[in-house]
């Protein structure tokens, strides 16, 4: 892999880089196609990264689907999937972490506090294998974008952090691939994630910009829902993660919440008064 970005990089051919964990869905594949669009060589790299995956999530059973995927990524222009070992990613004796400090502290953070740590290290280690002119990540992880981003202007990598917007299912439900272990109850319940972000886009269409106000409509979407249990909603600033109490320009509202056994995040940016 580290020959044929070399190689590359002397013909002056722009690298694009989506990192995924596998089992790709339209959503990756969006990244893939967006990468195709930009850069001469597109790099898809699969690995299931075991560092972030706590004790008692879901590394084990993650779908994974290897043929599939090299089908899905050829389809959508990918030159190169490339398949690192752990081995490789993590040789023995491995005793170095990248980590970000600020962004985690929010969100996903308090709740998945070694995920961000393990989120980091790989990517820096995919970065310097890969050596990509641009690297390519989804709105739905905005915590991770915000993060990679943060790591890349802190560690001056020359590689420009690319977002891309979520791609949902027809009834609004982001993609994932743990959308898979939901059952269809589970799903109806799931879509509520998307109901209470629409909700606050319209309040804000119309001219609300308090947080508490949005706070409290959106809440009323998840009364009364079987097997739901929302983790957290946040609104705060895009840049920064932090709280805020009112919708101003670029105001991200996220939310996470298990469903069944299922975890699911999604989010929204809007820019208020």
């Amino acid at each position: 892999m580290k020959k044929i970005s070399e190689d590359a990089r002397k013909r002056r051919w722009g690298i694009g880089f989506v990192p995924t964990l596998g089992y790709l869905h339209p959503g990756h594949l969006s990244l893939i196609k967006r990468a195709r669009g930009l850069c001469r060589v597109v790099v898809v790299s699969v690995y299931v990264n075991p560092m972030q995956f706590a004790p008692r999530e879901d590394f084990s059973i993650y779908p994974r689907d290897p043929k599939g995927d090299a089908e899905k990524a050829n389809a959508a222009g990918a030159d190169y999937l490339f398949y690192p070992s752990t081995n490789v990613m993590y040789p023995k004796g491995s005793q170095t972490f990248v980590q970000v400090e600020n962004l985690t502290r929010f969100l996903c953070g308090p709740f998945r506090p070694s995920h961000f740590r393990g989120v980091t290290t790989v990517v820096a280690k995919l970065f310097e294998i890969i050596e990509p002119h641009r690297a390519f990540f989804g709105q739905k992880d905005y915590q991770q974008f915000r993060v990679i981003q943060q790591m890349v202007k802190d560690l001056h990598m020359k590689v420009k952090i690319e977002m891309c917007p979520t791609i949902r299912e027809h009834d609004g439900l982001a993609m994932s691939s743990r959308n898979s272990y939901l059952s269809p109850k589970e799903r109806r319940a799931g879509i509520s994630l998307f109901r209470s972000l629409q909700r606050a886009k319209i309040l804000v269409s119309k001219g609300e910009f308090s947080s508490s106000r949005i706070r409290r409509s959106m809440m009323k979407e998840f009364e009364e829902k079987a097997k739901f249990k929302l983790e957290y909603l946040s609104i705060c600033d895009a840049q920064t993660l932090q709280e805020v109490t009112t919708v101003r320009k670029k105001t991200l509202i996220a939310l996470a919440a298990w469903v069944g056994k299922t975890r699911l995040i999604d989010n929204i940016l809007l820019r208020g008064e």
